[in-house]
């Protein structure tokens, strides 16, 4: 691994010794967040019966929700400083992107998965606050099968955004590095990663599919 800046080699050291504490696993987050996001969307998936054209169509519109939701929560509060919202900004701007700058994409070992996931406790919030009322509005007001293939898509999206962004700072040279389409992505989120431009691109973490609706997608 090529050497880092001096700025983001001091920042890894100090936070690694002020925030990560001796019994984080990285490997055991990581696990956490798969298999627990994985047996949502199976027991969601499981409660679905014979469902109809119209029903299908909550798939496409949940992804497409979810990918809203990701451009203008990373535009907003995780870039911009919100008083409610204010940890947000904290850990993602005055810390992710210091931990990970354009010229220092890549982890350099498990315990730095902390800096890449969301922090467990993320995805109880994720699936008690967004998933589970919402999916419960939807059985209500919609159907049944509506409603937990919201809550299917949701927490597949949810698991997407974790997998990519850990893909986007996996070393570039491995075999998952490699690949053309997550060539391609990773380097969208490398130029969101430059200091200067941080605030203007590439806000989407997985598709830019808002980036490019928004004018907002850059491939510098």
């Amino acid at each position: 691994m090529p050497s880092l800046p001096p700025m983001v080699a001091a920042f890894r050291q100090e936070y690694r010794a002020q925030h990560i504490g001796a019994h984080y696993s990285g490997v055991l987050h990581f696990t956490f967040t798969t298999v627990g996001s994985l047996a949502v969307i199976t027991l969601a998936i499981a409660q679905v019966h014979a469902p109809t054209l119209p029903q299908l169509i909550t798939i496409p519109a949940t992804f497409l929700f979810a990918n809203l939701v990701e451009y203008l929560g990373h535009k907003g509060p995780m870039h911009r400083r919100r008083r409610a919202l204010a940890i947000l900004f904290e850990r993602h701007t005055q810390q992710h992107h210091r931990y990970y700058t354009h010229e220092a994409m890549s982890y350099e070992g498990t315990r730095d998965f902390k800096m890449v996931l969301f922090p467990p406790v993320m995805l109880l919030f994720f699936l008690g606050a967004v998933a589970a009322p919402v999916g419960a509005l939807l059985f209500l007001l919609a159907s049944r099968n509506v409603a937990f293939f919201y809550v299917a898509t949701a927490m597949g999206y949810f698991l997407t955004y974790e997998w990519l962004h850990f893909c986007h700072h996996l070393p570039p040279d491995g075999p998952l590095g490699r690949l053309p389409f997550l060539r391609r992505l990773r380097a969208n989120h490398q130029a969101h990663h430059h200091p200067a431009r941080m605030n203007a691109c590439n806000f989407n973490i997985t598709f830019p599919i808002c980036d490019r609706l928004f004018g907002t997608f850059s491939r510098e």
